[in-house]
């Protein structure tokens, strides 16, 4: 039976490793981790990080659309810690998540705006913004993105397919050119461009989620035709020489425990393969930023959900039998005293 259950795992496994994610953010916030563990653990490395200055990564500043809460937020707090300046925005008014990092994460500064990204108009005047309070962008962060409600497309509302449409890939590719013009013109400094994709990404069927899954398709060739006309140029006209240098990434955060992930989740999606492979924003975050400043080469894929943390995770799980410290064996979300959920259990970040 445990044999059966390791094939199982295996090609699984092969299937999500890089790719496996409902998650860019969510738009709730507050505390570290699920579990009080987490929680000691994070506030022990925050209150170690006395760092005054960069000194990992590109320099310049980062903007992470989509950062009122989940990954978006977390990413912020770990790019502050490294002593970057941060732009966050959001279709929801930042004010208070930015009051929040600037609190918790003394030594980078934060800036906030409101965006649209599926909006031309606001995607332009985030660009200018963050040209204002940064000076240079090192990293830009293509991180916002909807899901439209877990069901069969006959039953979404055309509305809601366009939207979801409009933010997951018109908003990347908008956010992506605006970046593009901007780190262009930074002389002989180098800018990096990362797109976060999810479930779908490799093509394979996403039930329930079908425009989400279509949009996350469209962003590895997204990245592959940028990759070849930054290095190559298009056939047929004059290559575009640029006095910044611009680099383009795939980021995978995985299965994060935020609203894209939980809204109109079942018990039995709880329990596998969230309760097995989700992370809390936290986690992920810790595990990526680091990855995001230390890629090297053009097109490179950033991922949490690697092959052997997958393989490890259903180890633990159908092996030894540990439990998941963030759902529990009825399928609900396992709730950290002091911390606060919304109806779908989803915790709160701040």
């Amino acid at each position: 039976m445990k044999f059966a259950t390791v094939l199982t795992a295996l090609a699984f496994a092969s299937n999500v490793a890089t790719t496996s994610a409902f998650a860019p953010a969510s738009n709730s916030l507050q505390t570290r981790s699920a579990s009080s563990h987490f929680l000691a653990k994070a506030s022990a490395r925050s209150a170690r990080n006395t760092l005054s200055m960069v000194t990992e990564g590109n320099g310049g500043g980062v903007v992470v659309t989509g950062s009122a809460g989940g990954v978006g937020f977390a990413y912020a707090g770990e790019f502050m810690d490294r002593g970057y300046d941060v732009v966050i925005c959001d279709v929801k008014d930042c004010t208070t998540a930015a009051k929040v990092l600037a609190s918790r994460h003394p030594n980078g500064r934060v800036f906030f705006t409101k965006c649209d990204v599926s909006d031309a108009k606001s995607v332009q005047a985030l660009g200018k913004f963050a040209q204002s309070k940064l000076g240079k962008v090192g990293y830009w962060i293509n991180n916002a993105g909807i899901n439209g409600g877990r069901r069969a497309l006959m039953d979404v509302p055309l509305g809601m397919v366009e939207a979801v449409v409009k933010v997951n890939l018109l908003g990347v590719l908008l956010g992506t050119k605006v970046a593009m013009e901007i780190m262009a013109s930074q002389e002989g400094f180098e800018g990096e461009i990362f797109n976060t994709v999810g479930s779908g990404v490799k093509g394979g069927g996403t039930p329930g989620y079908a425009c989400y899954g279509a949009t996350k398709r469209g962003l590895p060739q997204l990245t592959a035709t940028l990759v070849k006309e930054l290095d190559e140029g298009v056939q047929g006209y004059d290559k575009t020489e640029t006095v910044g240098k611009i680099k383009v990434h795939s980021l995978s955060p995985g299965m994060v425990f935020t609203q894209l992930l939980l809204d109109d989740s079942t018990p039995e999606l709880r329990k596998f393969p969230f309760g097995v492979l989700a992370a809390q924003p936290e986690e992920v975050a810790a595990v990526l930023v680091p990855k995001i400043l230390s890629s090297k080469s053009n097109g490179s894929s950033v991922e949490f959900l690697t092959t052997d943390r997958i393989l490890t995770k259903f180890f633990e799980r159908f092996i030894l039998q540990k439990k998941s410290e963030y759902i529990d064996d009825d399928g609900s979300v396992i709730k950290v005293p002091g911390a606060q959920y919304n109806e779908d259990g989803v915790r709160s970040l701040y």
